[in-house]
C-alpha cells in the first residue's frame, strides 16, 4: 500500500485521544470523563465557520465547541441540516452541514437561544 507523504494508514491514524502508538508496556490510557450532562443552549458556545479542507474543495459549514452527550449532538445536527434544507453529519464533537450556510445556522442558533455562538 502505497500512502502520499504527509498522509497516514487507517491503522495508524489516532483514536478520540489523539494517541497513535504507545512503546511503553505498562502505559495505560486514563479514562476521559463522559459529558453527563449535555449543558444548557444559553452555556454552549458553539464556533460556526466554513471549511474546505480534505474536501474536494467543496465548501461545508463546520460546528463546534458542543458540550454534551453524543446523542443531543445528533439531535441538533438533524434540527440544523432540516432547517438549512441539505445534508451532513454529526460526529467527533462536531456538526457538518453541507454547502455555506453559516448565516442561516447562526439565525437558528439565536432563535433557539445559543446566544454565546459566533462566527468565525
Amino acid at each position: 500500500m502505497k500512502l502520499k507523504p504527509g498522509a497516514m494508514s487507517k491503522k495508524n491514524k489516532p483514536d478520540s485521544r489523539g494517541f497513535v502508538y504507545s512503546t511503553d508496556p505498562n502505559f495505560q490510557f486514563e479514562a476521559q470523563k463522559e459529558n453527563s450532562e449535555t449543558a444548557a443552549p444559553s452555556q454552549q458556545q458553539l464556533r460556526v465557520r466554513l471549511d474546505t479542507k480534505h474536501r474536494a474543495g467543496k465548501a461545508v459549514t463546520l460546528i463546534t465547541g458542543f458540550i454534551g452527550k453524543p446523542e443531543d449532538l445528533e439531535d441538533l445536527g438533524k434540527k440544523l441540516k432540516s432547517f438549512c434544507g441539505t445534508g451532513g453529519s454529526a460526529k467527533d464533537g462536531e456538526i457538518i452541514v453541507q454547502g455555506d450556510q453559516r448565516d442561516k445556522v447562526m439565525l437558528w442558533l439565536f432563535k433557539n437561544g445559543y446566544s454565546k455562538s459566533k462566527k468565525n
